[in-house]
């Protein structure tokens, strides 16, 4: 099984990212100060990629090489410009099916979930450059290897895939407690995407103001939330249940 490839110094992650190399994440010592710091940084925010400011103990938990203050990790995965992913869909099916994550952060509920969309059909998922859990080997793992079959999309923000979205004529759906409209009162039967907020904020404000419809699901016990990959397997499978009606 392939893993994520982590490379470590300055220098290295510098030509990675020049190079186009599909970094996921990249470490960055706090307080790290030079010209190569401030070129690397210069780069991180250029190509929008997911970096944290760590100390320099967590560093040396990544790598016992010399890290030189950082370490990225390349993605086992390559993926997919979001324009040409949902045209490439649309040519071949009339009612798609896409997940979008909204900084989901936890990797092992990010590969649970790329199981769960593989096993119901999902033709692309899509998630936020910053903010989101990488595709580490925990990720692939988790998939069960179901990573390298869905095409996954990055984009700077969720709410502007939305808006791509309905521009094709695809319905928005979030999954959000935040509404009184039930997951089995919405229909999935025509071209749609699905929604799933981060483990502790749920989807951003901005990104439900602009979906199509909001619906939850129904909580019979005192727990007032399912964890979020077994949500969103609530949701993917109701619109398998409709779509094989």
């Amino acid at each position: 099984m392939q893993k994520t490839t982590q490379i470590y110094g300055m220098r290295a992650v510098i030509e990675a990212i020049t190079a186009n190399e599909p970094i996921d994440k990249v470490f960055i010592q706090r307080g790290l100060k030079g010209d190569l710091s401030n070129e690397l940084e210069g780069l991180v925010r250029k190509n929008g990629i997911n970096t944290s400011y760590v100390p320099v103990e967590k560093l040396g938990r990544l790598t016992k090489n010399n890290h030189q203050g950082v370490v990225a990790n390349i993605s086992p995965i390559i993926f997919h410009e979001l324009g040409t992913l949902v045209e490439n869909v649309l040519e071949s099916k009339k009612a798609p099916l896409f997940l979008l994550l909204d900084q989901l952060s936890d990797v092992r509920n990010f590969g649970a979930i790329i199981r769960t969309a593989e096993c119901s059909g999902v033709d692309g998922i899509i998630i936020q450059k910053k903010g989101a859990a990488p595709v580490t080997g925990d990720t692939i793992k988790t998939s069960a290897g179901a990573a390298f079959k869905v095409p996954i999309a990055k984009v700077d923000h969720i709410k502007d895939a939305v808006f791509y979205l309905q521009a094709t004529g695809i319905s928005v759906i979030a999954a959000t407690e935040k509404t009184n409209n039930g997951l089995y009162d919405i229909s999935f039967s025509g071209p749609c995407a699905i929604v799933m907020g981060s483990e502790n904020r749920g989807i951003s404000p901005s990104t439900l103001k602009a979906v199509d419809h909001l619906a939850k699901i129904p909580l019979l016990g005192e727990i007032e939330s399912l964890n979020v990959s077994v949500a969103c397997a609530v949701f993917l499978y109701e619109a398998v249940r409709q779509r094989l009606d």
